[in-house]
C-alpha cells in the first residue's frame, strides 16, 4: 500500500474513533444530571447492598451507562495511536465540553418568552408548571456535571493513558484484555468519584455520603463493563485489522508505541 492511502485510511479511522468518542463524550454530559434506579427498572425491591460498611442501592447517573462505549473507544485509539493520539482528541474533547458550559450558560441566562412559558404553562396533569425553571434547573445542573467532569475526564485520561502504554511495555502486544480493563480499573476510580464530588456535593445538594454510595455503584458498574466489553474490543482489533491489512495494522501500532516519549497533544 502507498504512503498516501495508508494515510488516507489512518486519517478516517482516526476520524471515525475520535467521532464517536466526542459524540459519547458529550451525551453523557448532558445527560448524566439524571440518577436513576436499577431496582426499579427491574421490579424489584431496593437492595441495599453493604459495600465496606456503607448500605447503598443500585442508583446510578443515566450518563455512566454509555462512558464504557468511551473506554472502548480509548483503548483502541491508544492501541493504534499511542498517547499522542489519546491526549489529543482528550484535550479536544475537553474544549469542546468547555465550550458547551460558556453556551449553555448563556442560553439559561436569556429571559424566556412569554407565550413559550404560557404554552407550556402545564404539565400533562393540569398542574401549573414552569418550564423556564425545570430548563435552568436540569441545564445548570448538567454545567456542574460538565465542570466536574473536565477535571475528572482529563485526569482520568491522563492516567489511563500511563497505566495503558506501562502494561503494554510489559505484556508487548499481547493480552490486549489485561491493557485495557487494568487501565480502566485505576483511571476510572478518579472519574467515578471526582465528577460526583464536584458536580452534586460542591455545585448541588448531596451529601458526602450520597456521593460515596453513588460513587461506589459507579465504578463497580464501569469495572463490570470494562470486563464485559473485553470481546468488543477483540472484535474492533480484528475488524480495524481487516480495514488497514494486517501487515499494515501491526506497522500501525509499533509507530504508536514508538511515539510514547513524544510531547505533542
Amino acid at each position: 500500500m502507498d504512503n498516501s492511502k495508508l494515510l488516507n485510511k489512518k486519517t478516517f479511522l482516526y476520524l471515525l474513533l475520535a467521532s464517536f468518542f466526542i459524540a459519547n463524550a458529550m451525551i453523557a454530559e448532558f445527560g448524566g444530571v439524571k440518577i436513576f434506579s436499577i431496582e426499579k427498572l427491574l421490579g424489584i425491591a431496593p437492595l441495599h447492598f453493604n459495600i465496606f460498611g456503607v448500605i447503598t442501592d443500585l442508583n446510578l447517573s443515566v450518563g455512566v451507562l454509555i462512558w464504557p462505549i468511551v473506554f472502548v473507544f480509548s483503548d483502541i485509539i491508544n492501541e493504534y495511536f499511542g498517547k499522542v493520539g489519546v491526549r489529543r482528541i482528550s484535550f479536544i474533547t475537553a474544549g469542546m465540553l468547555a465550550y458547551a458550559f460558556i453556551v449553555i450558560l448563556l442560553w439559561t441566562s436569556m429571559p424566556p418568552a412569554d407565550f413559550w412559558l404560557k404554552i407550556n404553562g402545564l404539565d400533562p396533569q393540569g398542574r401549573p408548571f414552569d418550564i423556564n425553571f425545570a430548563y435552568n434547573t436540569i441545564f445548570r445542573a448538567g454545567l456542574g456535571i460538565i465542570v466536574g467532569s473536565l477535571t475528572a475526564f482529563l485526569v482520568s485520561q491522563l492516567v489511563d493513558v500511563y497505566v495503558f502504554h506501562y502494561l503494554r511495555k510489559l505484556t508487548g502486544h499481547k493480552y490486549l484484555w489485561l491493557r485495557s480493563t487494568g487501565s480502566t480499573v485505576v483511571s476510572q476510580i478518579i472519574d467515578s468519584f471526582v465528577i460526583l464530588i464536584i458536580a452534586f456535593y460542591f455545585f448541588g445538594n448531596w451529601s458526602l455520603g450520597q456521593v460515596i454510595k453513588v460513587g461506589m455503584i459507579q465504578y463497580l458498574y464501569k469495572i463490570t463493563l470494562a470486563i464485559v466489553l473485553t470481546p468488543v474490543i477483540y472484535l474492533m482489533h480484528t475488524v480495524i485489522d481487516n480495514y488497514l491489512g494486517k501487515e499494515v495494522s501491526e506497522i500501525v501500532i509499533e509507530e504508536a508505541d514508538q511515539n510514547w516519549d513524544k510531547k505533542d497533544i
